[in-house]
């Protein structure tokens, strides 16, 4: 913990720039995005991340006001929020109206429509200085480069897309990938700018624990996060940390949290399994970790996504 810590401080003593980050999730499918939205705004109270915006390929309302909610809980409220229109899931989830029935977490529950609000965001920030992290369905980007000018738009604006999709050990089609696999084909096949991909095999060897759930964010009486990761299984479980991975990587990817592929060209199949061809040109990569990076990395995930809002 004491090197964690001397890290982060580090970051903050420097001065470096936050990481502009806009997150693109299918909130409600599963717990791990709540977490990794949890660290975003540690991140962002660290002054290592700025979150410009959370769209959503998860097409619900309860999604939407979770979201907001989050956002509200840790005093950041003005993040706005894009909504897919005729998204792949559109059932409530597990924990979305679970946590946000009771009344307890204020939101506002504004959105936009998703490509709107991501073209609106990528326009008032300065070029290769954006960093998207997509960990749900390629909905939402695969239609932001459906035009020449949002494209360009693209290339202009983003440095990296850092994406949990994929799988790179065994022969499966992996959920994010599945979902929509017109969209991730155009994703990897036309995306301008460099990807990095988590894939399912990393996330799954590292699970987020059911006691920090209870101990460290015991903090406050309610917590939204903490209160959907009950709804969303039977406590107590440990989760895998999926989505989180891609939000690591994308605020510290200097950091040897993880290691990296040889470049190369992910291809996504019509059944949607993936698969990686190395080439010195290619944009694409994907993680890879070892034993002792898993337990730094979770160290950093229980740290982080329980930190206390400012």
């Amino acid at each position: 913990m004491k090197t964690l810590l001397l890290a982060f401080a580090a970051t903050v003593l420097s001065g470096a720039e936050p990481v502009r980050i806009i997150f693109d999730t299918d909130m409600g499918n599963d717990i791990d995005d709540a977490l990794a939205l949890a660290m975003l705004h540690a991140f962002e109270s660290r002054a290592d991340a700025k979150l410009l915006g959370v769209t959503l390929t998860k097409d619900n309302v309860w999604a939407a006001r979770f979201v907001s909610a989050v956002d509200t809980f840790y005093n950041r409220g003005q993040v706005p929020i894009g909504m897919v229109a005729g998204g792949k899931t559109k059932d409530d989830g597990k924990y979305c109206r679970e946590t946000m029935e009771p009344g307890r977490y204020p939101h506002s529950g504004r959105t936009t429509e998703a490509v709107t609000l991501l073209r609106k965001l990528l326009t008032a920030e300065p070029d290769q200085s954006v960093v998207l992290v997509q960990v749900g369905f390629s909905t939402n980007l695969a239609r932001l480069l459906a035009s020449s000018e949002d494209r360009a738009l693209v290339s202009r604006k983003v440095r990296l897309l850092s994406l949990m999709g994929g799988d790179f050990e065994r022969k499966a089609p992996e959920y994010n990938i599945k979902t929509d696999i017109p969209a991730a084909q155009r994703l990897f096949s036309e995306w301008p700018t460099p990807i990095v991909a988590s894939g399912y095999e990393v996330g799954r060897t590292i699970k987020f624990p059911a006691r920090s759930i209870e101990q460290d964010f015991a903090w406050v009486k309610d917590h939204p996060v903490a209160e959907a990761y009950r709804h969303y299984m039977k406590m107590p479980y440990d989760r895998e940390t999926w989505d989180l991975t891609s939000v690591l990587y994308a605020v510290h990817p200097d950091r040897g949290y993880f290691d990296l592929s040889p470049p190369g060209r992910i291809t996504v199949e019509p059944d949607g399994n993936t698969t990686f061809t190395p080439d010195t040109a290619g944009r694409h990569r994907y993680l890879i970790v070892n034993g002792t990076q898993r337990a730094r990395i979770l160290e950093a995930f229980i740290y982080l996504a329980s930190q206390p809002r400012q």
